[in-house]
């Protein structure tokens, strides 16, 4: 089990490697970092994933906050299932101040005890993001630590960035944003008591909030899967504010579960987004939403026959 030390104030006795970044996402070009700090283990170190806590950081040059891909306890996840073996991540503002040379001697040489640092070759770190990976390597030097530069993986010719994969979500190109995360996005929420409109409309559904400052998708019907006590289902989501029955002021995911049965509600689900089905509409009446939510179950039972839509 991954152990965060973000609180401890003892320095580490045992060597390590550690990969640095914000991780937000965990697409593609973080899983070849995460990977080629693992690799280093073998050596006889511990593996320490450095970041920031993801609420508390901000955009480059702005004091407005990163909606986020991943809560931290998402992050931790998959962080686990990639070998990490400790995580550091204090609060943003704790070290934004820090110079370069200050971030390598009191962080990576005294607290972490590093013998090996893996980054990606986009990485900036120290205060106003004044280091890179070329400076990194040049200060490491003065402490006898290893560097390891990590090429940015790629998608389609382009450099795969948190920032484009937020873009394709909020645009509904979930597929596109799927393959460079390397796994479906989704969501991981406790269920709500709802209305229970859906029931009158024979379409019971599931109703989960979407975390502050996490990342809105396009707004409209998904094609889903669901995981319940560990058994997959597929499924057919509607992100957004509900027009036809009810203006909500806060968007909700509302999940209808094919060939499910049961009381799930205050249970943490997961729901995965597998492709954009149709933007989310008011209907003129409820007979016209039915006819209309029929047609999405339709298609959905067909995608996953099939593939298609």
């Amino acid at each position: 089990m991954i152990l965060d030390i973000t609180k401890s104030k003892k320095s580490f006795e045992n060597k390590t490697v550690v990969s640095m970044g914000i991780f937000d996402g965990v697409h593609k070009g973080h899983q070849a970092v995460i990977n080629t700090a693992c690799e280093l283990k073998e050596q006889g170190l511990d593996f320490v994933l450095f970041t920031f806590k993801t609420d508390t950081v901000t955009t480059k040059g702005s004091s407005g906050y990163i909606e986020m891909l991943l809560s931290d306890d998402l992050k931790k996840e998959h962080f686990e299932r990639l070998g990490v073996d400790y995580i550091y991540a204090p609060d943003f503002n704790e070290m934004k101040n820090m110079t370069s040379a200050q971030f390598i001697e009191q962080v990576l040489y005294r607290k972490l005890n590093a013998a090996a640092v893996v980054c990606g070759e986009d990485f900036r770190f120290g205060r106003n993001a004044e280091g890179d990976a070329e400076k990194l390597e040049m200060l490491c030097k003065k402490f006898r630590i290893k560097t390891v530069i990590v090429k940015q993986a790629q998608y389609e010719g382009k450099k795969i960035s948190s920032s484009e994969i937020r873009d394709c979500i909020r645009n509904g190109k979930i597929k596109r944003a799927n393959e460079m995360l390397g796994y479906n996005y989704y969501y991981k929420l406790p269920v709500l008591h709802g209305n229970e409109i859906g029931r009158t409309l024979d379409f019971p559904t599931i109703n989960q909030k979407i975390l502050e400052k996490q990342i809105l998708p396009k707004f409209g019907v998904y094609i889903t899967r669901t995981k319940i006590d560990e058994k997959w289902y597929n499924s057919i989501s509607n992100i957004g504010v509900k027009p036809t029955v009810e203006k909500m002021s806060v968007p909700l995911i509302e999940t209808n579960i094919l060939d499910f049965e049961g009381d799930i509600y205050g249970q943490v689900v997961k729901v995965e987004l597998i492709c954009f089905l149709r933007p989310e509409r008011k209907f003129k009446s409820i007979d016209e939403l039915k006819k209309q939510v029929y047609s999405d179950i339709k298609k959905t039972s067909e995608f996953f026959k099939t593939g298609r839509i």
